[in-house]
Order: C-alpha cells, then sequence, then structure tokens
C-alpha cells in the first residue's frame, strides 16, 4: 500500500517549527506523490500562582499573552505550509486545533492513527514525550525530519534498513515498504558485535524476501567496535550517503512514560537524515 494520506506536526509553543521543515515535508509528499494534511494548534496556557502571587503579579494576562503567541505561531505556520504546497502541487488541507499543554500528544496521536504515515519534526526535549506517544501509539509509522534545511529536494536515491532480526525491525521493512519500493537502491546494515543472528535467519533471507517485492538490497555489515548503536549507525548513513534511514523503534509505555532504546533515543533526538520509525 502507497502513502497517499500524509499528516505533518506543526509546533507553535513555545518555539515555531522551523518554516525549513514545512518545505521539507511538502517536498516528500511530493516525492510520494501523497496528500497532506499540516496540523497545527493553539495551546491553551495554564501558569499555576498562588492567590497572593495573583495579586502581584497579572498571572491571567501572561497566560492569555503566550496564548495568543500559540495561535499566532500557528496561524503563521499553516499560512507558510499551504503557500508552499501550493506552490509544489501537492494536495492539501490545514488543520487547527485548540488544546491544553497536557492534551498535545492525544489530540495528534488521534489525528495520526488516520493517516498512513505522520511527519514530525525532530523533537526539542520539551517535546520529546509528544513524539514518543505518536510513534508508540498511533499504530502507524513516523518519519522524523533533521533539524538543518535539506540543500534540495526530497529524493530517495538511498534507502538505508537497520536490520536486527527483531519484531519491530521486521515490522518496520514492512511499514516502509511504499518507499524502499521508490528507492533506486536499498542497503541493509547490520552490526555484528552487537547481537547473535542464528544461521537459519542470515541476512541475505531478507534480501530474498525484499527481492520478491522487486527491491534489490545491498547487504552490509559493520562492526559496532564497542560504540553506541545510535552512534554506529549515524556514522553509517553519513559515509554511505542514505537519504533515509528505516528502523524499529524500542521502547515501552509505562505510566505514560517511555524507556526507549539506545539507538532510539539518540536518532529520535538527533537524526542524521530523515529516519522511518516503526513500532
Amino acid at each position: 500500500m502507497a502513502f497517499k494520506d500524509v499528516l505533518l506536526t506543526l509546533t507553535s509553543y513555545p518555539e515555531p517549527t522551523p518554516v525549513s521543515v514545512v518545505d521539507d515535508a511538502v517536498s516528500i509528499a511530493a516525492a510520494l506523490g501523497a496528500h497532506l494534511a499540516a496540523i497545527s494548534y493553539e495551546v491553551h496556557v495554564e501558569v499555576p500562582g498562588s492567590f497572593l502571587a495573583r495579586t502581584i503579579i497579572d498571572i491571567p494576562g501572561i497566560a492569555a499573552h503566550e496564548t495568543a503567541k500559540s495561535r499566532k505561531n500557528a496561524k503563521e505556520l499553516l499560512a507558510a505550509f499551504e503557500a508552499a504546497a501550493a506552490k509544489f502541487g501537492v494536495p492539501h488541507e490545514t488543520i487547527f486545533e485548540k488544546c491544553a499543554p497536557h492534551r498535545t500528544a492525544a489530540l495528534l496521536v488521534g489525528y495520526a492513527r488516520l493517516r498512513d504515515l505522520t511527519i514530525m519534526p525532530v523533537p526539542e526535549s520539551y517535546e520529546l514525550w509528544c513524539a514518543e506517544e505518536i510513534i508508540f501509539e498511533s499504530g502507524r509509522p513516523a518519519l522524523i525530519l533533521p533539524a538543518s534545511p535539506r540543500s534540495g529536494p526530497f529524493q530517495l536515491d538511498t534507502v538505508g534498513v537497520a536490520w536486527d532480526f527483531s519484531r519491530t525491525a521486521a515490522r518496520a521493512v514492512s511499514d516502509a515498504l511504499p518507499l524502499l519500493e521508490k528507492a533506486k537502491k536499498v542497503r541493509a546494515v547490520i552490526v555484528t558485535n552487537e547481537k547473535s543472528f542464528g544461521s537459519q535467519h542470515s541476512p541475505e533471507e531478507l534480501a530474498k524476501n525484499l527481492a520478491r517485492h522487486g527491491i534489490d538490497v545491498i547487504v552490509d555489515e559493520v562492526d559496532a567496535e564497542g560504540r553506541p548503536i545510535g552512534e554506529v549507525l549515524e556514522a553509517y548513513v553519513l559515509s554511505r550517503q542514505i537519504d533515509l534511514l528505516v528502523m524499529g523503534a524500542y521502547g515501552q509505555s509505562r505510566w505514560r512514560e517511555f524507556v526507549l532504546g539506545g539507538a532510539t533515543r539518540s536518532l529520535l533526538s538527533k537524526p542524521p537524515v530523515p529516519v522511518f520509525f516503526s513500532h
């Protein structure tokens, strides 16, 4: 199934998503031939304070000012999105919502569950939990964009796949098939001396499976040499000029907090290229 219905999340508060993310997302939607819906939201800021503080500081006034700032950022982002989508001829729509800060993740997860793919900017520390909720709770894949803007239009010359024979890696490959089929070249990277593979589950078996989809795969093996997996994968994608990395997201929900695998957290917070996460 191709990605035909894509969601783009745009943060309005406390800092707005860079406009470069809008351009990158529109470029990706154009490459996929997809409809792109952009959602941004007015955050109703709540400033706690005691009765004494309220008599000294205009807390309601501060909250109203911050809410207005969020609303202005959201409207400007959606306007920039509409202009970019129209320029590239991408079918699109805008969604404007209002919510309390603690409801943001639930709001976005609800929309993400009804889309084939969700594109998100690399999350700042204060919104990492929101990105995690979308990845783990939407039931759909997510594409995290790097902070730095692209130098040109999005291309799928080379797609990398992080493969370790895990359930999440298998799910990620399955979810990413529309991207792998569009790529000119696919490379599967196996990080050795990090976990063992049984002989019956060799990397070549993955290549055989994808070949039946018309996808030729180059299998690379990289020695971890004691380095963190996130560091190994970052070096790999840069050295092989990977345009997009596909990987499974490791983590588990507990009391509404996520305990992430090392590579997941590393590449979620600082992706060197767009990273396609699936859980």
